[in-house]
């Protein structure tokens, strides 16, 4: 996913001294909201709200961050790779009705390359985990509209080739979990899931136990595909993984989310990862990218966020995440 990140140049039409129609003025407020960080984000087709409009502004990984009065709030990680471009946002979302992100600012270190996923630390309000695709882990605190850097590590068993975009923490009996997966890439490389305990050590770091690991290929779609894009784990144990196909900036893309296995913690801590002989596809996503699956505590819902390339990110939510 490197060497992408440029959006495409716009050629200026003439200055015409007509009446501007309804259609012009409301693309005009569109693209200051979007040019603001605030976009608006109609309906589309199957539930879709976007939430950005260009290559800069796709959704490469979903953090929820609570839920009030049918507005879900969450942090959202951009794959962008060039000095002042967006990396983290905060996304309210309203299913089937509107979504809006607002830009954070990165505090506290360099501006991370190419953010694939973020994650909830539980039991820590505010604490998130974000992880960039050649495996380096960000300990964050997010306040207000600012997200400062804890800590810095990279992932245990990196290999070579590896490239990261997801990465999922579970909780019991008091232990954490984290499960995250190089994607993979077509008939060829299968995805390589990895889990291990996880916490924190005392300068903020993260701090993995021993690594188990797995191969996972994806039933659908087929093609150039990145077996997981994502990985979410529901309050049951239940492993999620998204899985997109990719040809290239203006698609077409095409994308599933998988009941692929289980992951477990037992009470002595010792972390199980297990894969299905026969994994389920739950539900296809025809025309989008999904980089981005996160299933919502106490609930069945899972949020989803694409990262279309050329034609930006979009936010839906399905009933994906029941035990």
């Amino acid at each position: 996913m490197f060497l992408r990140k440029t959006a495409p140049t716009r050629k200026t039409a003439p200055t015409r001294r007509t009446t501007p129609t309804r259609k012009a003025v409301l693309t005009a407020v569109t693209v200051a909201l979007v040019a603001a960080g605030a976009a608006p984000a109609p309906a589309a087709s199957g539930g879709w709200q976007q939430v950005g409009a260009d290559i800069t502004s796709g959704v490469s990984g979903l953090a929820f961050n609570g839920r009030a009065q049918g507005t879900t709030h969450a942090l959202v990680v951009r794959d962008n790779k060039k000095p002042g471009q967006n990396r983290v946002a905060a996304l309210t979302y309203r299913p089937g009705r509107s979504a809006a992100v607002e830009p954070m600012t990165w505090a506290g270190g360099s501006e991370p390359i190419d953010l694939e996923a973020i994650e909830a630390v539980p039991g820590t309000p505010g604490e998130y985990v974000a992880l960039a695709s050649r495996g380096l882990v960000y300990h964050l605190k997010a306040t207000g509209t600012r997200v400062e850097v804890l800590g810095t590590s990279p992932l245990p068993a990196i290999a070579l080739g590896d490239d990261y975009e997801s990465f999922a923490l579970t909780s019991r009996h008091g232990r954490t979990a984290a499960v995250w997966a190089d994607r993979g890439a077509g008939k060829d490389r299968p995805a390589t899931l990895r889990a291990a305990s996880f916490a924190f050590t005392k300068y903020g770091e993260a701090d993995f136990g021993p690594v188990t690991t797995v191969r996972y290929r994806t039933p659908y779609p087929s093609g150039p595909v990145r077996h997981a894009s994502d990985i979410s784990v529901t309050e049951s144990g239940r492993l999620l993984i998204g899985a997109a196909s990719d040809p290239g900036d203006d698609g077409p893309f095409d994308s599933a989310v998988v009941d692929a296995g289980t992951l477990s913690v037992t009470r002595a801590g010792k972390v199980r990862l297990g894969l299905s002989d026969s994994p389920d596809v739950l539900r296809k996503f025809k025309g989008h990218k999904i980089e981005a699956v996160e299933c919502v505590p106490n609930s069945r819902t899972a949020l989803l966020g694409t990262d279309d390339e050329n034609t930006g990110g979009a936010v839906n939510s399905a009933k994906l995440c029941g035990s």
